[in-house]
């Protein structure tokens, strides 16, 4: 008779055949000589090749930018990869624009083997009449592009449109591993119904021309190599950046400027080397460090052949998923939304999670859709997480509060361009978005979103309260309970507590943006205690070493607008606890009293638009 151990263990060697089997014959090498295949990254990747008609390209592009420009809701995701080669020429140059949910990236090993000629763009996104009218860069969020070179050439374009390749973007967009040149590099749209504000955004290890800012509220540039920079609004971060502004007149204008990056570790890549085989490159950590990476040969770090990892798609189970990394393989997220109804588990050390396309882990039931062990040198990037309808505890854990810690200074645990979002496409609910609690940990460019618009059926929460507050909850952004942990550019928004909640000491954070939430119904609603609303960033009372380099607290409370919040910022008085560079601003609703423990002026209605500053605290 067959025990039920021994069924079991049948089944299990069953479903591990199966899922070996899958993973051979989706990543295995090629079995008979020539040209290795092209590994299976499902329906929404495409790769183009320089023999690819370029008609054939700019129409694929074209009808994904239709379907993708107001597509902010929607659950479409895409990349679009390019071989090593050249597109476009002077005569008929390949002129690209990038809509949501889309990443434009190159497979070569340097950003110099894919050559495009042309333009690739974001435009200001008009949201009334028909598409006419209220044209803004605010909410152009969620778009990658990366890994390629790009000389401008606006041939066919209009005299406006010809003057820049722009970019007009907010949050959760990066520009990663470019060379870029032959003109100007605009981060706003001064074409479409004139300058209009944009919120974003980031760029690293890249080689830029002249750099028009030009509206943009708060950007960080890191690792980079730049012909100039003009204007500044409210905060401009420069860190490791040949070319960059003194900040010594801050803040008239509002630069901060560091001459090194203190931690660094560049987002890994998907290329194809010279064999055609698809591997993906690992940059090494690295400290005080200034320029691009990739100026004199292959960026530091190391390489992982394709077939290392699990490609998976969604749809596949979690169970699956989670075998598959407990054998030792990495995992590679192929564009799409993936329900995770429990958690997918990163245990082994050196583990890379990579998403395609801006690949999105939608919570389900409560879960948490990744939990992240302490250990060494584990790299999430390029994955969104969504809150779901019930709360989850939190939708990244990366070490455990009680667990032993064995993530290493050489080898930080490390987060690029990761995003999270509470509400928005669906309701969404948690108690924190991203809690670390490993020590030695890089946050390289994140978005932490409790979604302040997004689309009807806020009426399908607790006995239909159509109240935001209290349908879509999200208490806190991001808390930090791990020692020697660094963020470079940490953009956090719009949670009903403190947005940001540091506990861990000797942490850095290089370039802070925050908005307070916009819905509190009443200031009973927005207390911490005694005292009026919460700050923006918190730094733990026992804290004896902390400091950040640019940080912005903006207030727009469109609910009440007589809130009061007493501090943009409040910290512990320590001598071992410097801000650098910091201020609030009124946004047309609201007070923030104090930028920091009661010092600063207030950001109110009278000064809309015009940024209270600290440049230093303590104060000299």
């Amino acid at each position: 008779m067959t025990t039920h151990g021994t069924r079991r263990r049948a089944r299990r060697a069953l479903v591990l055949g199966l899922v070996l089997a899958t993973a051979v014959t989706t990543t295995g090498p090629a079995a008979t000589a020539g040209p290795p295949p092209t590994p299976d990254f499902g329906p929404n990747v495409t790769i183009f090749g320089p023999d690819t008609p370029l008609s054939e390209i700019q129409a694929t592009l074209d009808a994904r930018h239709a379907a993708q420009v107001d597509a902010e809701m929607a659950t479409a995701r895409h990349a679009y990869l390019f071989l090593p080669g050249s597109y476009g020429n002077a005569e008929q140059p390949l002129q690209v624009k990038v809509g949501y949910y889309t990443e434009v990236s190159g497979l070569g090993a340097s950003p110099t083997d894919v050559q495009v000629n042309g333009k690739i763009e974001v435009y200001n996104r008009c949201l009334a009449d028909g598409g006419t009218g209220n044209c803004i860069a605010l909410v152009n969020f969620w778009r990658t592009l990366s890994n390629l070179s790009l000389a401008i050439n606006a041939a066919g374009q209009d005299g406006c449109r010809s003057s820049a390749n722009f970019w007009a973007v907010s949050q959760a967009v990066s520009m990663r591993r470019l060379d870029v040149s032959g003109g100007t590099l605009s981060l706003m749209d001064y074409c479409t119904a004139g300058p209009q504000y944009a919120s974003g955004g980031f760029i690293a290890d890249s080689r830029l021309p002249n750099v028009v800012n030009g509206s943009q509220q708060q950007w960080l540039t890191r690792n980079s190599e730049i012909g100039g920079w003009s204007n500044a609004v409210w905060n401009q971060v420069f860190a490791g950046v040949v070319g960059a502004p003194d900040d010594a007149g801050f803040p008239a204008p509002p630069y901060t400027t560091l001459d090194t990056t203190p931690l660094s570790r560049e987002k890994p890549y998907l290329f194809v080397d010279d064999r055609g085989r698809y591997q993906v490159r690992v940059p090494a950590a690295r400290r005080d460090t200034r320029g691009i990476s990739w100026g004199t040969g292959p960026t530091p770090g190391r390489t992982i052949p394709i077939r290392d990892f699990f490609i998976a798609r969604p749809g596949d189970p979690v169970h699956v998923i989670n075998r598959q990394l407990a054998l030792g393989k990495h995992l590679l997220l192929t564009p799409g939304v993936y329900d995770v109804a429990r958690s997918i588990e990163v245990r082994r050390p050196d583990t890379v999670v990579l998403g395609l396309g801006h690949a999105t882990l939608t919570a389900v039931n409560g879960a948490v859709p990744l939990d992240v062990a302490g250990v060494p040198g584990v790299v999430v990037a390029g994955v969104t997480i969504d809150a779901g309808l019930r709360e989850s505890p939190v939708l990244l854990r990366v070490g455990s509060r009680h667990g032993r810690d064995h993530s290493t200074p050489h080898n930080p645990i490390t987060l690029s361009d990761v995003y999270f979002r509470v509400g928005g496409p669906h309701i969404g609910r948690t108690h924190t978005a991203l809690e670390v609690n490993s020590d030695h940990v890089l946050i390289d460019h994140t978005w932490v979103w409790r979604g302040d618009h997004g689309v009807e059926g806020f009426t399908e929460g607790v006995n239909g309260d159509t109240d935001r507050w209290r349908t879509n909850t999200g208490r806190y952004g991001a808390v930090v309970n791990g020692d020697h942990v660094t963020a470079t550019g940490l953009f956090v928004e719009h949670f009903q507590r403190y947005n940001t909640v540091w506990n861990g000491e000797h942490g850095t954070t290089i370039l802070y943006q925050n908005e307070l939430p916009y819905d509190p119904p009443t200031q009973a609603d927005w207390m911490n205690g005694d005292v009026e609303g919460w700050a923006g960033y918190k730094v733990g009372d026992r804290v004896r070493n902390h400091t950040l380099h640019g940080g912005g607290v903006y207030v727009f409370n469109q609910n009440n607008p007589s809130i009061h919040t007493e501090n943009g910022f409040e910290v512990p008085e320590r001598p071992g606890v410097r801000l650098h560079h910091i201020m609030t601003v009124n946004l047309s609703a609201g007070t923030i009293d104090h930028v920091v423990n009661g010092v600063g002026e207030a950001a109110d209605t009278t000064r809309v638009g015009a940024p209270v500053y600290v440049s230093e605290y303590p104060l000299p």
